[in-house]
Protein backbone atom coordinates (compact mmCIF):
# COMPACT_ATOMS: atom_id res chain seq x y z
CA UNK A 1 0.00 0.00 0.00
CA UNK A 2 1.28 3.66 -0.84
CA UNK A 3 1.34 6.46 1.34
CA UNK A 4 -1.64 7.76 -0.01
CA UNK A 5 -3.47 4.36 0.33
CA UNK A 6 -2.12 4.52 4.38
CA UNK A 7 -3.80 8.16 4.98
CA UNK A 8 -6.51 6.93 3.15
CA UNK A 9 -7.33 4.25 5.09
CA UNK A 10 -6.96 5.75 8.27
CA UNK A 11 -9.00 8.51 7.26
CA UNK A 12 -11.42 6.17 6.59
CA UNK A 13 -11.10 4.00 10.25
CA UNK A 14 -13.50 4.52 13.04
CA UNK A 15 -16.62 4.79 10.56
CA UNK A 16 -19.30 2.76 10.53
CA UNK A 17 -19.35 2.30 7.14
CA UNK A 18 -22.09 -0.05 4.97
CA UNK A 19 -20.86 -2.57 2.47
CA UNK A 20 -21.44 -0.14 -0.48
CA UNK A 21 -19.64 2.31 1.78
CA UNK A 22 -16.85 -0.17 2.14
CA UNK A 23 -16.82 -0.93 -1.28
CA UNK A 24 -16.37 3.08 -2.30
CA UNK A 25 -13.58 2.94 0.57
CA UNK A 26 -11.68 0.06 -0.75
CA UNK A 27 -11.83 1.33 -4.14
CA UNK A 28 -10.07 4.57 -2.96
CA UNK A 29 -7.75 2.84 -1.41
CA UNK A 30 -6.62 0.53 -4.33
CA UNK A 31 -6.56 3.89 -6.65
CA UNK A 32 -4.99 6.17 -4.10
CA UNK A 33 -2.98 7.78 -6.15
CA UNK A 34 -5.83 8.95 -8.20
CA UNK A 35 -8.58 9.19 -5.74
CA UNK A 36 -8.19 13.40 -5.01
CA UNK A 37 -8.80 13.72 -9.30
CA UNK A 38 -12.05 11.46 -9.17
CA UNK A 39 -15.34 12.82 -10.38
CA UNK A 40 -18.15 11.76 -8.05
CA UNK A 41 -19.35 10.15 -10.85
CA UNK A 42 -16.03 8.12 -11.74
CA UNK A 43 -15.47 7.12 -8.57
CA UNK A 44 -18.93 5.75 -8.76
CA UNK A 45 -17.85 3.68 -11.74
CA UNK A 46 -14.90 2.60 -10.40
CA UNK A 47 -16.68 1.17 -7.42
CA UNK A 48 -19.40 -0.76 -9.13
CA UNK A 49 -22.04 1.84 -7.09
CA UNK A 50 -24.72 4.59 -7.71
CA UNK A 51 -23.41 8.38 -7.38
CA UNK A 52 -25.77 9.26 -4.74
CA UNK A 53 -23.96 6.30 -2.85
CA UNK A 54 -20.56 8.22 -3.14
CA UNK A 55 -22.15 11.35 -1.39
CA UNK A 56 -23.56 9.33 0.86
CA UNK A 57 -20.67 8.02 1.80
CA UNK A 58 -18.71 11.55 1.71
CA UNK A 59 -21.59 12.64 4.31
CA UNK A 60 -21.09 9.43 6.68
CA UNK A 61 -17.29 10.56 6.84
CA UNK A 62 -18.24 13.81 8.02
CA UNK A 63 -18.20 15.79 4.71
CA UNK A 64 -20.62 18.03 3.35
CA UNK A 65 -20.35 16.34 0.54
CA UNK A 66 -18.45 14.69 -2.09
CA UNK A 67 -16.61 18.08 -3.06
CA UNK A 68 -15.20 18.78 0.35
CA UNK A 69 -14.10 15.05 0.49
CA UNK A 70 -11.93 15.61 -2.58
CA UNK A 71 -11.05 18.97 -1.35
CA UNK A 72 -9.70 17.34 1.74
CA UNK A 73 -7.71 14.30 -0.02
CA UNK A 74 -5.91 16.92 -2.55
CA UNK A 75 -5.15 18.93 0.99
CA UNK A 76 -3.66 15.94 2.86
CA UNK A 77 -2.95 12.65 0.82
CA UNK A 78 0.33 12.89 -1.40
CA UNK A 79 -0.58 11.74 -4.94
CA UNK A 80 -0.17 12.45 -8.45
CA UNK A 81 -2.76 13.53 -11.05
CA UNK A 82 -2.13 10.98 -14.54
CA UNK A 83 -0.39 13.75 -16.34
CA UNK A 84 2.39 13.64 -13.58
CA UNK A 85 2.67 10.16 -13.95
CA UNK A 86 2.81 10.06 -17.32
CA UNK A 87 5.84 12.66 -16.95
CA UNK A 88 8.16 10.91 -15.18
CA UNK A 89 9.25 8.98 -17.53
CA UNK A 90 8.02 5.59 -16.81
CA UNK A 91 6.29 3.77 -18.74
CA UNK A 92 2.60 1.94 -17.87
CA UNK A 93 4.47 -1.31 -17.11
CA UNK A 94 7.13 -0.13 -15.68
CA UNK A 95 4.72 2.44 -13.23
CA UNK A 96 3.09 -1.27 -12.68
CA UNK A 97 6.28 -2.80 -11.35
CA UNK A 98 6.99 0.25 -9.47
CA UNK A 99 3.59 0.29 -7.57
CA UNK A 100 4.00 -3.01 -6.51
CA UNK A 101 7.02 -3.05 -5.41
CA UNK A 102 6.04 -0.27 -2.97
CA UNK A 103 3.43 -2.64 -1.99
CA UNK A 104 6.33 -4.85 -0.97
CA UNK A 105 7.82 -1.93 1.06
CA UNK A 106 4.67 -1.76 2.63
CA UNK A 107 3.72 -4.97 4.03
CA UNK A 108 8.05 -5.16 5.36
CA UNK A 109 6.67 -1.89 7.19
CA UNK A 110 3.87 -3.88 8.17
CA UNK A 111 5.59 -6.54 9.49
CA UNK A 112 8.03 -4.25 11.96
CA UNK A 113 5.31 -6.09 14.64
CA UNK A 114 5.33 -9.74 13.85
CA UNK A 115 3.01 -10.91 16.52
CA UNK A 116 -0.36 -11.11 13.98
CA UNK A 117 2.07 -13.01 11.87
CA UNK A 118 3.51 -15.31 14.75
CA UNK A 119 0.21 -16.31 16.07
CA UNK A 120 -1.32 -17.13 12.98
CA UNK A 121 1.73 -19.20 12.56
CA UNK A 122 1.17 -21.02 15.74
CA UNK A 123 -2.64 -21.17 15.27
CA UNK A 124 -1.86 -23.28 11.78
CA UNK A 125 0.50 -25.45 13.11
CA UNK A 126 -1.92 -26.71 15.81
CA UNK A 127 -4.90 -27.39 12.93
CA UNK A 128 -4.74 -30.90 12.91
CA UNK A 129 -6.00 -30.94 9.91
CA UNK A 130 -5.04 -28.10 8.31
CA UNK A 131 -7.54 -26.33 5.72
CA UNK A 132 -6.35 -23.77 3.70
CA UNK A 133 -9.10 -22.09 1.35
CA UNK A 134 -8.62 -19.72 -1.88
CA UNK A 135 -11.08 -19.03 -4.87
CA UNK A 136 -10.93 -18.02 -7.64
CA UNK A 137 -7.98 -15.12 -8.25
CA UNK A 138 -6.57 -16.26 -4.42
CA UNK A 139 -6.63 -20.03 -5.43
CA UNK A 140 -2.92 -19.64 -6.64
CA UNK A 141 -1.80 -18.49 -3.25
CA UNK A 142 -4.20 -20.94 -1.38
CA UNK A 143 -2.63 -23.71 -3.86
CA UNK A 144 1.01 -22.27 -3.29
CA UNK A 145 0.94 -22.47 0.15
CA UNK A 146 -0.74 -26.10 0.86
CA UNK A 147 2.00 -27.57 -1.18
CA UNK A 148 4.91 -26.38 0.59
CA UNK A 149 3.05 -26.11 3.85
CA UNK A 150 2.47 -30.29 3.36
CA UNK A 151 6.11 -30.70 3.61
CA UNK A 152 6.19 -29.70 7.62
CA UNK A 153 2.27 -30.32 8.13
CA UNK A 154 1.10 -33.68 8.68
CA UNK A 155 -2.54 -33.38 7.34
CA UNK A 156 -3.04 -29.92 4.81
CA UNK A 157 -6.14 -29.94 2.77
CA UNK A 158 -6.75 -27.22 -0.37
CA UNK A 159 -9.97 -26.25 -0.53
CA UNK A 160 -9.70 -24.37 -4.04
CA UNK A 161 -13.18 -25.26 -5.84
CA UNK A 162 -16.65 -23.64 -4.16
CA UNK A 163 -19.90 -25.20 -5.05
CA UNK A 164 -22.06 -27.36 -2.59
CA UNK A 165 -19.24 -29.32 -1.63
CA UNK A 166 -17.01 -26.66 0.01
CA UNK A 167 -18.93 -26.55 3.23
CA UNK A 168 -18.57 -30.40 3.72
CA UNK A 169 -15.52 -30.18 3.04
CA UNK A 170 -15.08 -27.60 5.62
CA UNK A 171 -17.09 -29.07 8.04
CA UNK A 172 -15.82 -32.64 7.73
CA UNK A 173 -12.19 -31.32 8.19
CA UNK A 174 -13.88 -29.69 11.52
CA UNK A 175 -14.82 -32.90 12.93
CA UNK A 176 -11.61 -34.50 11.76
CA UNK A 177 -10.13 -31.83 14.36
CA UNK A 178 -9.53 -29.01 12.78
CA UNK A 179 -9.24 -26.28 14.77
CA UNK A 180 -7.70 -23.43 12.25
CA UNK A 181 -8.66 -22.44 8.69
CA UNK A 182 -6.16 -20.08 6.60
CA UNK A 183 -8.24 -18.79 3.78
CA UNK A 184 -6.68 -16.59 0.72
CA UNK A 185 -9.36 -13.98 -0.50
CA UNK A 186 -8.09 -11.05 -3.80
CA UNK A 187 -10.34 -8.93 -5.52
CA UNK A 188 -12.69 -9.57 -7.16
CA UNK A 189 -14.08 -11.39 -3.90
CA UNK A 190 -15.96 -14.05 -4.52
CA UNK A 191 -19.59 -14.38 -3.55
CA UNK A 192 -18.73 -17.91 -1.94
CA UNK A 193 -16.38 -16.83 0.35
CA UNK A 194 -18.35 -15.52 3.04
CA UNK A 195 -20.68 -18.35 3.45
CA UNK A 196 -17.71 -20.73 3.68
CA UNK A 197 -16.12 -18.76 6.28
CA UNK A 198 -19.23 -18.30 8.32
CA UNK A 199 -19.66 -22.53 8.17
CA UNK A 200 -15.78 -22.19 9.96
CA UNK A 201 -16.30 -19.95 12.19
CA UNK A 202 -19.70 -21.73 13.14
CA UNK A 203 -17.93 -25.31 13.30
CA UNK A 204 -15.09 -23.70 15.54
CA UNK A 205 -12.40 -22.71 13.75
CA UNK A 206 -10.62 -19.97 13.99
CA UNK A 207 -10.03 -18.52 10.71
CA UNK A 208 -6.36 -16.76 9.74
CA UNK A 209 -7.17 -14.66 6.40
CA UNK A 210 -4.59 -12.96 4.09
CA UNK A 211 -6.75 -10.06 1.77
CA UNK A 212 -5.65 -7.06 -0.01
CA UNK A 213 -6.87 -4.93 2.59
CA UNK A 214 -8.60 -4.74 5.92
CA UNK A 215 -11.41 -3.00 4.37
CA UNK A 216 -11.81 -6.56 1.84
CA UNK A 217 -15.09 -8.27 2.25
CA UNK A 218 -13.87 -11.19 4.41
CA UNK A 219 -12.30 -8.91 6.69
CA UNK A 220 -15.21 -9.30 9.12
CA UNK A 221 -15.25 -12.78 9.07
CA UNK A 222 -11.49 -13.76 10.00
CA UNK A 223 -10.05 -14.05 13.77
CA UNK A 224 -6.53 -12.61 12.39
CA UNK A 225 -7.01 -10.59 9.30
CA UNK A 226 -3.31 -10.20 7.47
CA UNK A 227 -3.40 -7.51 4.63
CA UNK A 228 -1.16 -7.16 1.58
CA UNK A 229 -2.16 -4.73 -0.83
CA UNK A 230 -2.28 -6.07 -4.60
CA UNK A 231 -1.49 -4.44 -7.57
CA UNK A 232 -3.93 -2.47 -10.20
CA UNK A 233 -1.83 -0.85 -12.54
CA UNK A 234 -1.97 -3.72 -15.31
CA UNK A 235 -5.48 -5.16 -16.93
CA UNK A 236 -5.21 -8.14 -14.52
CA UNK A 237 -4.28 -7.50 -10.46
CA UNK A 238 -1.08 -8.48 -9.07
CA UNK A 239 -0.74 -10.22 -6.14
CA UNK A 240 3.71 -10.11 -5.15
CA UNK A 241 2.85 -9.02 -1.71
CA UNK A 242 -0.33 -11.43 -0.90
CA UNK A 243 2.37 -14.22 -2.23
CA UNK A 244 5.21 -13.09 0.03
CA UNK A 245 2.80 -12.66 2.75
CA UNK A 246 2.00 -16.56 2.13
CA UNK A 247 5.35 -17.40 2.04
CA UNK A 248 6.07 -15.24 5.22
CA UNK A 249 3.11 -17.31 6.87
CA UNK A 250 4.62 -20.49 5.69
CA UNK A 251 8.07 -19.60 7.96
CA UNK A 252 6.19 -18.69 10.61
CA UNK A 253 4.19 -21.96 10.47
CA UNK A 254 7.63 -24.00 10.35
CA UNK A 255 8.59 -21.84 13.60
CA UNK A 256 5.62 -23.26 15.42
CA UNK A 257 6.10 -26.75 14.33
CA UNK A 258 9.30 -28.44 16.65
CA UNK A 259 9.62 -31.04 14.40
CA UNK A 260 9.71 -28.96 10.99
CA UNK A 261 13.24 -29.29 10.65
CA UNK A 262 13.13 -32.98 10.47
CA UNK A 263 10.29 -33.42 7.94
CA UNK A 264 11.98 -31.21 5.54
CA UNK A 265 15.54 -33.49 5.50
CA UNK A 266 12.92 -36.67 5.26
CA UNK A 267 11.49 -35.20 2.00
CA UNK A 268 15.20 -33.85 1.06
CA UNK A 269 16.50 -37.53 1.83
CA UNK A 270 13.35 -39.33 -0.41
CA UNK A 271 13.39 -37.01 -3.14
CA UNK A 272 16.79 -37.21 -3.47
CA UNK A 273 16.34 -41.02 -3.47
CA UNK A 274 13.59 -41.47 -5.97
CA UNK A 275 15.46 -38.67 -8.42
CA UNK A 276 12.54 -36.20 -8.24
CA UNK A 277 14.98 -33.35 -9.27
CA UNK A 278 17.42 -32.36 -11.84
CA UNK A 279 19.43 -29.86 -9.17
Amino acid sequence: MTDAGARLQKLFEGHRLTPTQRRIAHCMVRRASDAPFLSSVELAELAGVSQPSVTRFAVALGFDGYPALRRHLRETVPGESPAAAAASGLNEYQQAIEAEIDNLRRLSASLTDATAVRRAGRLLGESRPLPVLGLRAAAAQARGFAYFAAKVHPDVRLLDEGGSMLTDRIETAARAGASALLCFSLPRHPREVVPALECARGAGLTVVGVADSTFAPVAAHCDVLLPAAVGTGLAFDTACAPMLLGRVLLEALCDALPDAQARLEAFDTGAAARGLFLD
